[in-house]
């Protein structure tokens, strides 16, 4: 992690769902990271508040344990108390207050304060309009920052998404709501806005007269698990679509901002989902693909079948595996198609954006013993293997005129020193910098959930399936294949 950068700002953290294994597993582990590379001001202090029944020495406990980093477990848990209370409960916003003020004197926060929702969806409006009531969010004249991040999922549907952020809007200002995706603290992610805008090798190409197509894929080897009750009211869509991967796709289709601030880049992404073409039912039925795993071996372990994990449906028809083909009205992407899948139970763990150029003239190489060219495929991995490939011809060595597709393979491990990462730190920090570049907008949020809602709509109408169609370890069912095969392409390899 760098450290030529200055610490953030004084403030207090305090952390909605303290109890919960978000905090313990990626939060708490983020800060220690911040910590430890000195990115935190002397005046940081944390405040934990849930519903569990727990003394402030036991959270404080936790907190060392949780921070795995030695140096600076110690100097993170004396910051920290912990407040149990009830998120409907106005008591509970009164101590907080009160604890707040002896926290600000005590350690110097100068009243900055970083409200962290870490709760289940439906308390998100609670905690925002109880923090407004109470004034707890209300930024003052001395200029005092108050900002509040709000995880996903955000919405189920473009109407209960749009009810969420007149709920916040009515407690809070834009400013200060940073809606976190924790995809966009992915160094690989961020990257992508370097490779294209920096380089000018890249931008030149990209755009729909040098590109044939665009593959996101974000697979995942592992099942629901213990998932099985929220993941069966939800679905591979809603999980994981309108949120992850059409950031993937606004970053790799975006035009360049004026500048990298917040408001220019996205402004620009914004852009890309209110260009992609709305999907009509026929459209759905042709270009949206829906699976279920059943039972099946993934690497040497077997997965049982989704519909026998606890707590969810035995006759479930929630999809663990969604593909789709959308496309970008603009001028800088009509007629390339952009392929999304993603997937539970797949044959590997893997998050990647492909871009494939369109072929060279093969004219030239006709009376050739050349019999065809290999695809120039750009490969950014975003994980587990961060890094980005290069796929081009050249000729094979010998006497004879022949080709072959070579690799230029990239690895951050390579050129870089690995540090400790949960995804959350550029994020945390950036909140509190007030840094806003890789947080969602209303409207982005909403945006996305428009090109989402006609595949809800479709699915509603017709919700019956023929479910499981792929068994766990495969690549998701044969109609994801048949999907790119109808244009005459296939999927880039997920193993």
């Amino acid at each position: 992690m760098q450290t030529d950068v200055p610490p953030a700002p004084p403030c207090t953290c305090v952390i909605f769902g303290a109890a919960g294994s978000l905090t313990k597993r990626l939060l708490i582990p983020a800060l220690g990271h911040l910590a430890e590379a000195g990115l935190l001001s002397d005046s940081f202090a944390i405040v934990g508040v849930a519903r569990a029944d727990m003394s402030t020495d036991a959270f404080r406990a936790g907190v060392r344990q949780d921070a795995h980093a030695t140096r600076v477990a110690d100097w993170l848990a004396e910051r920290a108390t912990y407040l149990q209370g009830n998120f409907d409960d106005a008591g509970t916003y009164a101590r907080l207050a009160a604890d707040l003020d002896q926290l600000e004197r005590r350690w110097g926060t100068c009243g900055n304060r970083l409200f962290y929702l870490a709760v289940p969806p439906d308390a998100f409006a609670a905690v925002a309009g109880h923090l407004g009531r109470t004034g707890l969010s209300r930024e003052s004249s001395d200029g005092c920052w108050r900002r509040v991040i709000v995880e996903k999922p955000f919405g189920t549907d473009l109407l209960s998404a749009q009810a969420l952020n007149r709920e916040l809007l009515g407690a809070l200002a834009e400013h200060q709501i940073y809606r976190i995706d924790h995809y966009l603290g992915k160094e690989t992610v961020q990257n992508l806005m370097v490779l294209r805008f920096a380089n000018g090798l890249f931008e030149p190409l990209w755009n729909r007269e040098h590109i044939d197509h665009i593959q996101i894929t974000v697979a995942e080897s592992a099942g629901v698990g213990t998932r099985g009750k929220f993941y069966d009211a939800t679905g591979a869509l809603r999980d994981m679509v309108p949120n992850h991967l059409f950031q993937l796709l606004t970053l790799a289709a975006m035009e360049p901002p004026t500048r990298f601030g917040a408001d220019a880049v996205r402004t620009e992404k914004g852009k890309v989902l209110d260009a992609v073409q709305r999907l009509t039912a026929a459209d759905v039925a042709r270009d949206v693909v829906r699976g279920q795993y059943g039972a099946g071996p993934v690497g040497s372990a077997d997965v049982e079948a989704y519909r026998r994990t606890p707590k969810v449906d035995p006759n479930s028809n929630t999809e663990t595996f969604v593909a789709l083909r959308l496309v970008i009205d603009n001028w800088r992407w009509a007629g390339v198609p952009f392929y999304l899948r993603t997937g539970k139970a797949l044959s590997a763990r893997k998050t990647e954006i492909a871009v494939q150029f369109k072929r060279a003239p093969f004219a030239m190489f006709r009376s050739s013993p050349i019999e065809r060219l290999a695809h120039n495929i750009l490969a950014v991995r975003i994980q587990p293997d961060e890094g980005i490939a290069l796929q081009f011809n050249t000729k094979v060595p010998g006497l004879r005129l022949r080709s072959d597709g070579v690799r230029m393979d990239f690895k951050y491990a390579d050129y870089f020193e690995a540090v400790p990462s949960t995804g959350y730190e550029t994020l945390l920090y950036d909140s509190m910098c007030g840094d806003a570049t890789l947080f969602q907008t209303a409207q982005e949020i909403e945006a996305g959930w428009r090109v989402v809602q006609p595949i809800l709509d479709a699915w509603r109408e017709a919700p019956g399936c023929d479910f499981p169609n792929y068994p766990a370890g495969a690549l998701g069912p044969s109609a994801a294949e048949t999907l790119l095969a109808r244009d005459g392409r296939r999927w880039h390899e997920v193993g």
